[in-house]
């Protein structure tokens, strides 16, 4: 992709994105100012930008939405998907085609503007978006750097040298910067139309869930069917986890490297399936489950990032269309006897999801919660706690 200017002759580019190859893309800056490197996908969900922008998956990475027109709606204090907001977990930034107008939605509380100078998110619009997510399509996803200065100046050799310089997520825990500091208890139940949100007063099990950096409708789901649940940080030890008597054990979502994550969330997931508790994974904590049953995970070229993906469940036969986050996956070939695949991409053929023959043991690589995207696997939270109540000799409920 070669050299870019400003769609606009007379104007002054006040923000720049800046590959790894030298390729210079020029726009109209808006959000935080400053500087951001990280690795630059693109995402094809048509709404939920804020709990895009704010999912822990997307640390390390600057998001291109595919669609068109994002932030018209505003933003809201409901729609954001990390624990601690403060901490600033997810994108370090984000590139847009349209200028953002003004909001024209009920729920907006705020524009996207202010939210993301609050958030420290750097952005830019007013670029071909189509173009560069067909150069991430053909060569993959580029480390980069995003900056915005609003007089325009730019030390474009350095950003240059910057971007090259940076090593990639390959190799880099970013679940010990996103995960929580101490472990809390969830009661917040799902959002309710024109009600907003309830909480969890009388639950009937207790689910403990490592936070590699959860999103919250993860736990609000979890909540929903039951579930008093106990947040962890990342390198919580299995003895203080099965200590708090758990019914069941969560493995969250979570950015970065899964193997780089493993080194020391492997031995402890290892140690947790000694035990008979049902285990559940999602994202993450699906690849570092298959990483602690002898599986192996590898870096894709561009990734899953959308609302739109179609995934076939075994199990059932059926087909769903899911959310995804995800730059790595699990190579299903490296899965060792004993452990079977239940869910497959029907974009690639990539795995995503596995099951421990025999033992109350599942992960699914898609984003079951949605937040945004279709709920087509909510399922997937009923069949956990199915095997609780299972476990408990309490009747299962039922999956749809």
């Amino acid at each position: 992709m070669a050299a870019t200017t400003a769609p606009w002759a007379t104007e002054v580019p006040t923000a720049v994105l800046v590959l790894a190859d030298g390729t210079v893309i020029e726009g109209r800056g808006l959000g935080a100012t400053g500087s951001a490197v990280a690795e630059v996908c693109f995402n094809t969900a048509l709404t939920g930008y804020q709990e895009i922008l704010t999912d822990p998956s997307y640390a390390g990475q600057i998001v291109t939405f595919t669609f068109p027109h994002i932030g018209n709606i505003g933003t809201n204090n409901e729609d954001i998907e990390d624990l601690n907001p403060a901490a600033r977990n997810g994108a370090v930034g984000a590139v847009f085609k349209a200028d953002v107008t003004n909001p024209s939605s009920y729920r907006a509380a705020g524009d996207l503007d202010a939210w993301l100078k609050k958030r420290g998110i750097v952005a830019m619009s007013g670029i071909d978006t189509r173009a560069l997510t067909a150069l991430i399509r053909e060569k993959g996803s580029p480390n980069a750097i995003i900056a915005h200065a609003p007089d325009g100046k730019f030390d474009l050799p350095d950003l240059k040298a910057r971007a090259a310089a940076w090593s990639g997520l390959v190799g880099l825990d970013l679940a010990k910067e996103v995960t929580s500091g101490q472990s809390s208890v969830w009661r917040e139940t799902p959002w309710v139309w024109n009600e907003g949100y309830a909480e969890q007063d009388a639950p009937t099990m207790h689910v403990v869930a490592i936070d590699y950096g959860v999103k919250r409708n993860i736990l609000r789901l979890l909540a929903g069917l039951g579930a008093k649940v106990t947040v962890v940080p990342a390198k919580t030890g299995a003895d203080e986890i099965l200590a708090m008597k758990p019914d069941g054990i969560f493995l969250s979502n979570g950015p970065g490297d899964p193997a780089a994550t493993g080194e020391y969330s492997v031995p402890v997931i290892k140690d947790l399936l000694k035990s008979e508790i049902p285990v559940f994974g999602i994202c993450l904590g699906h690849q570092m489950l298959a990483l602690a049953l002898g599986g192996k995970t590898e870096k894709m070229h561009q990734g899953h990032h959308g609302a739109n993906h179609p995934v076939k469940d075994h199990t059932t036969g059926k087909v769903e269309i899911v959310s995804m986050n995800h730059g790595f996956a699990v190579d299903a070939k490296s899965l060792p006897e004993g452990v079977e695949e239940t869910h497959v991409s029907l974009f690639d053929g990539s795995n995503c999801g596995i099951a421990l023959k025999g033992r109350p043991v599942f992960s699914v690589q898609h984003h079951p919660e949605a937040s945004p995207g279709p709920q087509d696997s909510h399922y997937l939270f009923r069949r956990f706690v199915n095997l609780i109540r299972e476990r408990k000799g309490e009747p299962a409920l039922a999956e749809r």
